[in-house]
Parts: structure tokens; sequence; C-alpha cells
């Protein structure tokens, strides 16, 4: 019972020093930043909802590259019937072309670096 007031103090220093990254950005003023993000102007929708591609575009990509690579599977079908060929240079940067405004923007934003471009040929290098 002794070492009580160590114990809170200690606590307390443990939750300071664990809530310090969100104290810190919301006094930078970058708690609610998200990059702005190039819109596709070629195609009014995506080959699925916005929401689904923002969290799960990854899964979706190593899945065609799965079904292509090992199956053969060319045609992807989407959640709405559409058929799209499963091809990221073909599909996905048809509509985002920029991949400076749209792909590495919010790819440096989250810190990741997708290994996308060891076997793809990066759209710089085309143009």
């Amino acid at each position: 019972m002794f070492d009580a007031g160590k114990i809170i103090v200690g606590l307390i220093v443990f939750l300071a020093l664990i809530t310090f990254p969100l104290w810190y950005n919301v006094a930078k003023g970058k708690a609610g930043y998200v990059p702005e993000l190039e819109k596709p102007t070629t195609a009014d929708r995506c080959v699925e909802d916005t929401d689904y591609m923002r969290s799960n575009h990854m899964d979706l990509l190593n899945e065609w590259r799965d079904l292509f690579v090992r199956e053969g599977q060319r045609v992807f079908v989407d959640s709405r019937g559409t058929k799209y060929e499963m091809s990221l240079t073909r599909t996905c940067l048809n509509c985002h072309a920029n991949k400076d405004k749209f792909c590495d923007k919010c790819h440096d934003y989250m810190g990741v670096k997708p290994y996308c471009w060891d076997c793809h040929v990066d759209p710089k290098e085309v143009r």
C-alpha cells in the first residue's frame, strides 16, 4: 500500500507517453488530415465501391495476381456483375493515370511501399 502513489504516477506517465502521438497530431492540426487524391476523369465508378477500394484494393490486386498468373483467369466480375480485365496497367491505371497524384500520394501518407513496381513497369518509365 505504500507504493500506491508511485503506481499512480507511473500509470499517468505511461498513459501520457502512449497517447503522445494523438495529442501531438491534434496540437499540430493534422489529426483529421487526409490527402486529396486526383479523381479519375475517364470513368464514373471503380471496379468496386470507393469504401471497399480504399481499404481492400491491395487484397483485390493480390487476388487478381494469383488468379491471373497461377490460374490463367483474365476477367474479373465485380459485385454489380460488370466484367473487367484483370490488369493493373490497363484497368487501374487507365483511370488513375497519374500515379504520382493518386497512388504515390496515398501510399506516402500511409507510409507503405507497395511491391507492384517490382514486376510492372512504372508509368513514368513508359511516357
